[in-house]
């Protein structure tokens, strides 16, 4: 009781430290397991470990191979939760490199490790490759926390993302297929029994995965599930099609869940987000309790075997030849830079499928006798905190030495993607600013996507975009929904985060009317708010710029602005096309002779404005 008790509150404290010093929770869940199992043996009086997970006669939390059945649900529920992640559409947007990624990039990784792990360690071509297959993986939750303060270009930390998402089923089906052809045993049958094994994995992976999750989808459609019960029993559901998936073709349990779940991720589900939520917590605390007894189940003796420089040249291999080789072939006539090519070989942490499927075959393995098998193990594991500890110790620093590090962060996050933040998107982008709208309203993100801009479907209550790295250059941020509640929410929430170089949000009316209560985040203008710029939008859906010839001259546009209820200032712009935001204490801004003024409403000067564009018509469609 205590020892359960002690993983789950060590698994927890692992889980906070990893969130306060922004790092992995892998690495200190690995390193508690590790001092707390084959550590603690050089520390107790009668060489035992403080925590022993397997029945060893007279200690042990899990007789027999419980532990084993524990690891493959666990694994299976943190599957389950990866392919409710993955969408269609993302997956047909995030372009050529990363389908190469997760396709040529892994025939180098597979090839490349299983030789060096070959001609190494000298094990057997089948270990090796099993070794190979297991390390193909780079988790997105070990990536996220290393890039989630690295300011980086938004193609850079979308295909390090996304690689990740992807790689993660891909990697574990490649696994199990090996494992197989290990299972299958040598001699004449050895190919036909390896291939046979590989059909039924494939045929009742797919098969059962997709049918419970339409039928699971469409009980849920029809309200047949209470609400209450409704993320048990999809856990419940989740058990059941991994077990009964494996009774009919060992290991493709696996296969199933993921299916399972990137299916029920694309099915337009009232849930889903609570579904994921809950998935998520859940995950939480059976990666905490996972990766604790797994490397608490290590022994001295497995550590001693990769106690050896042996090792150091396998992980050299992997990290310095294997990984940028795959990059840069996968690159080949990408529009990435040679400089980013470098980034994104440099980081590849391996994360929490490699090291539980590494756990779970290496038992498997060792109970058959398999030659080799205990290497499987501590080798995957060494992979695992080795690449963790390198790329979160070196990542921002090696950004920086190469050139892909944004010494200031100029992309613009809008909270709000209606009528007026459309229209003002559409400008920032056409003037070449990575702009990012944020609404809970499903409409107005699918109206800013159809004008070609970057949108996202969240409420700025939860966590989520924080933890968002393809929003790791945005320095900006502009809070501008009709909720003034919302928006002071927003800026305290992400001012951190998203506001280094300015955090704004539109005015309040009572703010509009209390020219002596002027707040130092105003947005644009003190005498607009939300009400009267939507309104101006819709009544003149155009953004204009005029040339500046003083500072004076500026100053005396901004009254015409106060008294004319058809301008609004938006931005100045400089002579290199830099755009600044206009706060409601407009008078406070830095202006030179040839800057230009943007301003939303009618012409300050007459003739036709250049910029009537698709975007006007789109607005007026709306109207």
């Amino acid at each position: 009781m205590v020892e359960l008790a002690g993983i789950v509150i060590l698994g927890i404290l692992a889980q906070w430290a990893a969130w306060r010093f922004k790092i992995p929770a892998i690495l200190p869940l690995i390193l508690v397991g590790l001092a707390v199992g084959p550590i603690s043996t050089f520390f107790t009086e009668d060489g035992s470990k403080i925590i022993e997970p397997i029945w060893n006669g007279e200690s042990g939390l899990f007789p027999g191979e419980s532990l084993f059945y524990f690891v493959s649900l666990a694994i299976g529920i943190i599957l389950f939760e990866g392919g409710l992640t993955l969408r269609k559409g993302e997956i047909l947007n995030v372009g050529p490199v990363i389908i190469k990624l997760i396709t040529i990039a892994v025939i180098v990784t597979f090839f490349g490790a299983g030789v060096a792990a070959y001609l190494i360690f000298d094990l057997s071509w089948q270990i090796s490759f099993l070794f190979a297959a297991l390390i193909i993986v780079t988790g997105p939750t070990v990536i996220t926390p290393i890039l989630r303060n690295i300011p980086l270009k938004s193609d850079i930390s979308t295909i390090l993302k996304w690689e990740g998402i992807l790689i993660d089923p891909i990697g574990a089906l490649v696994a199990v297929l090996m494992f197989e052809f290990i299972s299958a045993g040598t001699g004449t049958e050895f190919t036909e029994t390896a291939l046979i094994e590989f059909g039924k994995i494939v045929l009742f992976g797919f098969t059962f995965g997709f049918t419970f999750a339409h039928a699971l989808a469409f009980a849920i459609k029809k309200n047949v599930i209470p609400h209450y019960l409704l993320n048990v029993l999809t856990l419940a559901t989740v058990l059941g099609v991994f077990v009964l998936a494996d009774l009919f073709a060992h290991e493709s349990g696996l296969l199933a869940v993921v299916v399972m779940g990137m299916v029920m991720g694309n099915i337009n589900l009232p849930n889903l987000k609570e579904l994921l939520y809950f998935k998520e917590s859940l995950s939480v605390l059976l990666i905490s309790i996972l990766f604790i007894l797994l490397a608490a189940n290590i022994n001295v003796e497995d550590l001693m075997l990769v106690y050896d420089i042996k090792a150091l040249i396998l992980f050299a291999t992997v990290v310095l030849i294997v990984r940028p080789l795959g990059v840069f072939v996968s690159s080949i006539g990408s529009s990435l830079k040679f400089n980013e090519k470098l980034f994104i070989s440099w980081v590849g942490p391996r994360g929490i499928v490699a090291a539980g499927i590494a756990s779970l075959f290496g038992i498997e393995l060792s109970n058959q006798g398999v030659p080799g098998a205990e290497y499987i193990t501590p080798l995957v594991f060494m992979i695992v905190l080795g690449t963790v500890l390198l790329n979160a110790t070196t990542a921002r620093l090696f950004a920086q030495l190469v050139g892909v590090f944004l010494k200031n962060s100029q992309g613009i996050l809008i909270i709000g993607a209606s009528t007026i933040s459309r229209l003002i998107g559409s400008y920032l982008k056409k003037n070449n600013r990575h702009v990012v709208l944020v609404d809970s309203n499903g409409t107005n993100i699918k109206k800013a996507q159809e004008l070609g801009l970057d949108a996202i479907q969240e409420n700025v209550y939860s966590d989520d975009l924080i933890n968002n790295i393809e929003l790791s250059d945005i320095g900006y941020l502009m809070a501008m929904t009709g909720n003034t509640e919302v928006n002071l929410n927003a800026i305290e929430k992400f001012r951190k985060h998203f506001g280094e170089n300015g955090s704004f949000r539109v005015v309040s009316s009572d703010e509009m009317y209390d020219p002596e209560n002027n707040p130092k985040e105003g947005l644009f203008s003190q005498t607009d708010d939300y009400i009267k710029l939507t309104n101006l939008a819709r009544k003149y859906p155009s953004i204009h710029e005029i040339e500046l010839n003083s500072k004076e001259h500026y100053e005396g546009l901004i009254e015409i602005s106060k008294t004319d209820s058809d301008i609004i200032p938006l931005f100045v712009k400089d002579e290199e096309g830099e755009l600044s935001i206009i706060p409601s204490n407009s008078l406070e801004v830095e202006i030179e002779e040839g800057f230009m003024m943007v301003y939303l409403g009618k012409e300050l000067e007459t003739g036709d404005s250049e910029e009537k564009e698709n975007i006007e018509r789109n607005i007026q469609e709306e109207n």
